[in-house]
């Protein structure tokens, strides 16, 4: 096996960017969703709630980020220096918030005009946990980024070659693999094998990681990741032929065990 390509959403929520290598840190790959949208509850928005953020470009630089979408000015945003930090949560349902620092009135104006309904930008300083511990079988710890659940999202090629297989008898087009959002996507293993790393560790080029399980997803898989674009599938195929215990699964979580480089074409051994 081998890692084929790795991708980064700098803010929760927004169009990827894609890496020949990147740096693993214990909470995820470094500048991946350390910032986040928020309502004024403070619960993240995503596109869940707005296809909108598919438009939205963000381009990690030392000290900060830089936001662009088509047609507004593109807007520098530093990371907090200071400030007293506010509760939020990546879901309403959470009932772990995490502090985190606002990115000031200058991206909260910039990103209503984008969004069209009044929202804030936060930045997550520290990783923390956000999900209560005992809430699924192989824990996240007490690190992670902005992201749903865990640190990182691995996929498989051959899985998802089984799933546009699925929707081409269905007589539905392909879908390509950014409709899943992952961190790492990987090539050489048969399709669904990773339903079986749950639990185990592997090995990307010289680190290791453990599989922390199946990913359920969501409506974001049925948004054209480039136009917005909301239909039907892939979710009513995984409905279908992928359905577990009401979970929709395609995926796999990945906690880190090391932190370092990684790059694209690494080899990737599961652990004996």
């Amino acid at each position: 096996m081998r890692l084929t390509s790795i991708h980064t959403y700098p803010v929760k929520g927004c169009h990827r960017l894609d890496h020949d290598g990147a740096f693993v840190q214990p909470w995820g790959l470094a500048g991946d969703r350390r910032w986040m949208v928020v309502d004024a509850d403070g619960v993240g928005v995503t596109q869940r709630e707005t296809t909108r953020l598919v438009g939205l470009r963000a381009t990690v630089r030392p000290g900060g980020l830089v936001l662009s979408a088509d047609g507004q000015p593109d807007l520098d945003v530093p990371e907090p220096a200071g400030g007293e930090p506010v509760a939020v949560r990546t879901f309403r349902s959470r009932k772990l918030p995490v502090p985190a620092l606002l990115a000031g009135p200058a991206a909260d104006d910039w990103l209503g005009a984008l969004l069209g309904r009044p929202v804030r930008l936060v930045w997550l300083g520290q990783p923390t946990r956000h999900l209560a511990a005992g809430d699924r079988e192989h824990d996240t710890g007490d690190q992670v980024s902005f992201a749903d659940a865990y640190p990182l999202l691995l996929a498989n090629t051959a899985s998802l070659d089984a799933l546009n297989g699925w929707l081409a008898e269905a007589g539905e087009e392909p879908v390509p693999m950014t409709r899943f959002r992952p961190n790492l996507v990987v090539d050489g293993a048969p399709s669904w094998a990773e339903d079986d790393w749950a639990g185990r560790s592997l090995h990307i080029g010289d680190l290791r990681f453990r599989a922390a399980g199946p990913c359920d997803r969501c409506v974001v898989t049925t948004t054209d990741q480039e136009t917005g674009v909301r239909t039907k599938e892939p979710l009513r195929t995984l409905g279908r032929h992928r359905n577990v215990q009401q979970k929709l699964l395609f995926g796999l979580h990945l906690v880190p065990i090391d932190s370092g480089p990684l790059a694209v074409g690494a080899p990737v051994v599961l652990a004996t």
